[in-house]
Parts: C-alpha cells; sequence; structure tokens
C-alpha cells in the first residue's frame, strides 16, 4: 500500500512539474513577435495569407534573395516550414516543442523560397538554409538579402550547408563579402562556426570551414534550377 501511495505521489509530483514547464515555453515562444500577415492556427501552428515555401520567388530584380525566417535572432524555439502545407510549425521532439538547448541563433534563421538542394547534389533534400546576421525580425517575415559565403557542415554524415546573409537596413548592410565582415566585425564568422558547431551538443556537427560569395552563388542558383525540375 506505501509502495502504491509512493507512486502515487511521484507520478502526480511528476504532472504538476511538468504542466507548468509545457505552459512556460509555449509562453516564451508567444513572446516572439509574428509577422503581420500570419495567424495563429494552434500554439504550434502559422498560417500565412500564401504558402510560405511556394509563393514567394527567391530572387529579386536587383539580384537580392528572398529569404522566409522561421526562427528570429536570439531565440530557441525550433520552429521550421511544413513542406505539405507551407506553414510554419513548432517542431516535436520526442512529444514536446523543441527548444534548443544553447544560446539564441546568431541571427534570423531560415530559407530560401523555391529553392531544393538534392542529396545528389550534396544537399539534405531541404530548401537552402541561410543564417540572416543583423537584429532580429519577426518569426514568418519575408526579407531580401545579400549572400555572401556559405558556412559548410555536416549533420550526421550529411551535407548541410549554411547560407551566410547581409541584412539590408542594418549597420551590417554595406558588408559585401566574409573577409570585410570579420574585417569590420572581427570574429563574426568564429561566433557563427561555434554556434553551429555546438548547438546540437558536442560533436554532433562537423565543421568544414567557410566558402566565399562566389560558392555560395552557384549553390543558390544550382538551388533554385533543382526546385523548377
Amino acid at each position: 500500500m506505501k509502495h502504491a501511495l509512493k507512486m502515487l505521489f511521484s507520478a502526480v509530483f511528476v504532472f504538476f512539474l511538468a504542466v507548468p514547464m509545457a505552459y512556460a515555453v509555449i509562453a516564451h515562444d508567444e513572446a516572439v513577435t509574428v509577422a503581420p500577415n500570419l495567424e495563429w492556427v494552434d500554439p504550434y501552428t502559422l498560417k500565412g495569407d500564401k504558402d510560405l515555401l511556394r509563393d514567394y520567388l527567391p530572387e529579386n530584380s536587383d539580384g537580392s534573395i528572398n529569404v522566409v525566417v522561421e526562427i528570429p535572432a536570439g531565440t530557441n524555439a525550433k520552429w521550421e516550414v511544413d513542406k505539405m502545407t507551407g506553414e510554419l510549425k513548432w517542431e516535436f521532439k520526442e512529444g514536446v516543442p523543441r527548444v534548443v538547448k544553447y544560446l539564441g541563433y546568431p541571427g534570423n534563421y531560415g530559407f530560401v523560397p523555391r529553392s531544393l538542394l538534392p542529396h545528389e547534389l550534396g544537399g539534405d533534400g531541404d530548401p537552402l538554409d541561410v543564417i540572416v546576421l543583423g537584429p532580429a525580425v519577426p518569426r514568418g517575415s519575408v526579407i531580401p538579402v545579400k549572400i555572401i559565403g556559405v558556412l559548410r557542415l555536416l549533420d550526421k554524415g550529411e551535407q548541410d550547408d549554411k547560407l551566410i546573409a547581409i541584412q539590408s537596413g542594418t549597420p551590417l548592410a554595406k558588408v559585401d563579402s566574409l573577409e570585410e565582415l570579420d574585417k569590420k566585425f572581427p570574429g563574426a564568422t568564429d561566433i557563427v562556426s561555434t554556434w553551429f558547431a555546438n548547438y546540437k551538443g558536442q560533436k554532433k556537427i562537423e565543421i568544414l570551414g567557410y566558402a566565399n560569395k562566389h560558392e555560395a552563388d552557384k549553390i543558390v542558383k544550382t538551388s533554385i534550377q533543382a526546385y523548377k525540375e
């Protein structure tokens, strides 16, 4: 009898401990602003007036690239586009909303719409990932950026490159290359690579190094063409 009561007490204790924590996670993320054209379907889903993956152009006439922001700079909640619906959804891991257990993202993290880097071309079969350096913008924003390079990395043995981009209208706007970035903001590339090397835990991500704007532009063109095909 005592053993049964002890087990019941433990279960109740864990429940009341877990529930506030779950609500705390949701409350924390709801504090993040979202783009005005998005609406909450539920605490884990944001739907826009357009399909975020398919209804926006990847490139603009001025040469800039469009990026859909899934995760604003400085935040930890792991949101991603749903490839079936084009909505933004909070990723779940082991039954709970995923929160990166590390420092907040070092830039606005998102993807290039209408892009695809297939496995046979060294990608992961998903839209191109981009980290946009600059102040945080609302989740779901579609912003024009300037690509300045690419961080090459392996995630579980698969290539999962991250384009490095600059947000217009910020102190970084005049930066045109990774070399300029480090000259004007010493250590910036080290900060980004260190973050990606550690955000999933030690030795989970292998950093292969940076490649320049020319290489990044080739990846963008290849990925946009692969999506069309």
